[in-house]
């Protein structure tokens, strides 16, 4: 485990510190879109977060092959240089089409390119363990549509996701760890040297996104752009289909003695579908119902539009970042719900403890104006939203703005019979206007003399 938090940290750290420059070379270079009417930010931000990105990555994987416990994914297997060769092709994709933008279809072309270099590399779907059959060998054609099919899915719904300061790089840090805890039990647990590739991948994947958010958070300094978004996509795509058709289920019986809890262990990763539905549901989700929408409107599916799941959280009446703060609780709860129901002995609980939440889920929909207050005690500690002595006093609310309609104070009738001749004869000018009348102000018809009332001291 010491040597997976040496990478994440030094993975986060170098993304961290890469983002600042990137963040001015997108600037001199130009690549800050004008705000469109879909977009939820009120001015120009620039983009090529995945430059920096793309620099955790190497720096992720340069430290791991100097880590004796994870030289194994570098000496057994080619997944490594078809990462870096499909994560290449993507990322300077993405790079291209935030500085001068790419056309729909060539950009879904260079996505299944890459996911054909990393076919060719032998980073492919091999085998699917299907209840009631067993693991069941693909040929190389079905091998090699499931791989470039799960890359395509998986690289658009982080794409389309990517509508708020922060939602993306998150949800992708929630699956990426659901993915890690679920290979590493199974690399450690039950003695599968196939799952760590994708534990190494996935703990690098959280690192890119942990070092990547805190300058893109409301209000976002920097966006990850095509070249964050889709370079993220594929290497969640790489841990799904690295855990998906690469671990044989024949292994955990031996080591489990025991077809049912093979079942169980081996529940996220039975069905290939399975996996972007429980683990990037919210992101599939919005992708299906997005293609869905415009084809029913005889538009293209990569039209954009101001419709996605987070557009509506808006409309609903939830702030920025309420709405980012909801898409984290859906998706961490269907990918760690999905993890925790394939361990042993937690079948129930789990799903009780998902019940339980995904009432207050519904809860959280249902009260977008709701603002929590903490005690005073601890008021210190939080953001002035949720402080209860950081409201405005003596604030008029509506009743009280419509009761003063409705009943004016008399304010004329209170003044003395002086001060109504005090106010005429100020209203007259006299005093200001004397010189242009060829009188001065200080005698002549007409004039004002304002004489001092309070003695001197």
């Amino acid at each position: 485990m010491r040597e997976f938090l040496l990478t994440l940290c030094v993975t986060a750290a170098v993304t961290y510190l890469l983002t600042g420059p990137a963040r001015k070379f997108a600037i001199i270079a130009g690549a800050m879109p004008p705000v469109r009417d879909r977009d939820v930010h009120k001015e120009p931000t620039p983009r090529l977060g995945g430059i920096a990105m793309f620099g955790g990555l190497v720096a992720g994987l340069l430290t791991a092959d100097h880590l004796d416990t994870l030289k194994y994914v570098f000496q057994g297997t080619g997944d490594v240089p078809a990462l870096l060769s499909g994560a290449t092709i993507m990322w300077v994709l993405g790079v291209l089409d935030d500085k001068w933008g790419v056309d729909a279809l060539v950009k879904l072309g260079g996505q299944m390119v890459a996911a054909g270099v990393m076919v060719y590399q032998g980073l492919t779907v091999l085998w699917l363990p299907i209840p009631g059959v067993g693991t069941v060998a693909l040929p190389e054609m079905w091998g090699t549509f499931i791989t470039v099919a799960l890359v395509v899915i998986s690289v658009n719904a982080v794409n389309f996701i990517d509508g708020l300061d922060g939602l993306a790089a998150g949800m992708v840090c929630i699956a990426a760890l659901a993915f890690f805890v679920y290979a590493y039990r199974l690399w450690y647990g039950y003695s599968v040297p196939d799952a760590a590739p994708a534990a190494l991948f996935s703990v690098i994947l959280v690192g890119m996104v942990i070092g990547f958010l805190p300058h893109n958070f409301h209000p976002a300094r920097i966006f990850m752009g095509d070249s964050g978004a889709l370079l993220i996509g594929l290497v969640l795509s790489v841990c799904m289909i690295s855990i998906t058709g690469r671990v044989d289920p024949d292994v955990i019986t031996m080591q489990t003695q025991s077809a049912t809890s093979t079942v169980h262990a081996m529940v996220p990763v039975y069905i290939v579908l399975l996996l972007p539905l429980t683990v990037i549901a919210i992101p599939l989700a919005d992708l299906i119902l997005a293609v869905v929408r415009r084809t029913w409107a005889g538009k293209s599916p990569f039209a954009a539009d101001k419709q996605h799941l987070h557009h509506r959280l808006l409309q609903l009446g939830h702030s920025h970042s309420r709405a980012v703060l909801i898409m984290y609780f859906w998706a961490a709860l269907l990918a760690f719900g999905t993890v925790a129901f394939s361990a042993n002995r937690t079948e129930l609980l789990a799903i009780k403890v998902a019940l339980v939440l995904c009432v207050i889920g519904i809860l959280l929909l249902l009260l977008p104006r709701f603002r929590p207050h903490a005690p005073r005690v601890a008021e210190r500690f939080l953001p002035p939203r949720y402080r209860q002595s950081a409201k405005v006093k003596n604030v008029l609310t509506d009743d009280s703005v419509k009761e003063i309609h409705d009943d004016p104070a008399p304010v004329a009738s209170s003044l003395t019979t002086a001060d109504e001749e005090l106010l005429d004869q100020i209203g007259t000018g006299s005093h200001a206007v004397g010189h242009h009348s060829g009188t001065s102000g200080r005698s002549g018809s007409g004039a004002v003399r304002v004489s001092r009332s309070t003695p001197r001291k």
